[in-house]
């Protein structure tokens, strides 16, 4: 049975991306270029939106798996991945990645000249940041491929083995709105005892932290669906608990975080806030989600095939319009909507017309 609520989140998820994603024009954090004023405040938002965004895209990516292995086999399932994540990957590094890091070596100053004087020559010329090539936003699509091929044994065993004494477990945990908890300790440990060590690049190569974190979300993903029911029928009946419990450790974490000052001992225990934190939001979002967009409508049949294009291209044109925003005397919010509304609208000119219609386009940006 397709889970509609799954679709849903995924496409408000993937929609909030863009906002984030515009909204680091506006923060102190690193980016690849920066408005001409910053504001501090919108640090909170962000943050909020940074503790659970990339989670439970995996996690609903390891529920999506669960439903592809149903129909096929590990090889039609391999080749699948491959098609639809690879292809998908090469062609945004080679078309849609390098006008973002145009327009950022021509704001830097790096690179002067024509953008056909930098692509393709100069473009895929060294390794970002050093170089010009990269995949940029795009890293969530090779590190998916990753973990969908590592992991085929582990899922085919699962498939195979529904009643087996780890699935019976893994149900007697997810039976209880207590127990589910426990499900945080392998996240707790890799934050906890990886995250100082190997600070996140999303280059795949020195990764570690983000590997194994992402990595077992996205088995979890899958895991939570072997069980079914019992998972759906806890985040439904208890989702105001789980909430409430999203609620404070959020104001825990903002509380430690501007209290105290960084050391190992804050560091332990705010990893167990921290992931505390990004659990409940999740079950809170699947609760609600299951309770009320569990239906199927035309709309969401338009967005769901739209969210990968969509996905693929945004940040390339975030930046493009960006660079002639950034240095206007104009305030956050329309400088703000300027970005969002336009983004939507030229993604989806691009998407409408030159990607959706074409069916030897649609493969290139993943769509079947």
């Amino acid at each position: 049975m397709r889970r509609y609520d799954l679709d849903w989140l995924r496409v408000i998820v993937f929609g909030l991306l863009i906002f984030y994603h515009v909204g680091m024009l506006f923060v102190p954090w690193g980016f690849h270029i920066k408005n001409n004023v910053i504001y501090d405040w919108l640090t909170y938002p962000m943050w909020f939106l940074n503790q659970w965004r990339l989670p439970i895209l995996f996690i609903i990516s390891g529920m999506g798996t669960y439903f592809a292995l149903q129909k096929r086999n590990t090889k039609q399932f391999a080749l699948e991945r491959f098609k639809r994540l690879y292809i998908p990957l090469a062609v945004g590094m080679a078309f849609v990645i390098p006008p973002h890091v145009y327009i950022e070596r021509i704001v830097k100053e790096q690179f002067q000249g024509s953008y056909f004087d930098f692509w393709p020559i100069e473009a895929f010329t060294g390794i970002y940041p050093n170089g010009n090539f990269s995949w940029h936003h795009l890293w969530f699509l090779p590190y998916l491929l990753l973990f969908s091929l590592v992991l085929i044994p582990v899922f085919k065993h699962l498939k195979n083995r529904s009643d087996s004494a780890f699935i019976k477990f893994t149900r007697s945990l997810v039976n209880s709105p207590n127990r589910i908890y426990l499900l945080i300790i392998p996240l707790y440990l890799i934050e906890a005892l990886m995250e100082p060590f190997f600070p996140v690049n999303h280059a795949l190569v020195g990764d570690w932290f983000a590997i194994c974190n992402y990595l077992v979300l996205f088995f979890y993903g899958f895991l939570l669906m072997t069980v079914k029911d019992t998972f759906w029928q806890t985040i439904e009946k208890h989702r105001y608990k789980f909430l409430l419990i999203a609620v404070l450790s959020f104001a825990l974490l903002l509380s430690i975080n501007m209290l105290f000052k960084d050391s190992t001992i804050r560091h332990f225990i705010e990893a167990m806030v921290k992931v505390c934190n990004l659990w409940s939001w999740i079950l809170t979002l699947f609760g609600l989600a299951a309770t009320y967009l569990n239906k199927a409508s035309k709309l969401l049949s338009y967005c769901n095939e739209a969210v990968y294009p969509f996905y693929i291209l945004h940040q390339s044109i975030i930046m493009i319009i960006a660079n002639f925003l950034i240095d206007l005397q104009a305030g956050l919010f329309i400088k703000g909507m300027v970005l969002i509304i336009g983004t939507f609208g030229i993604t989806w000119i691009i998407y409408e017309f030159l990607i959706r219609r074409w069916k030897y386009i649609r493969p290139l940006f993943g769509l079947k």
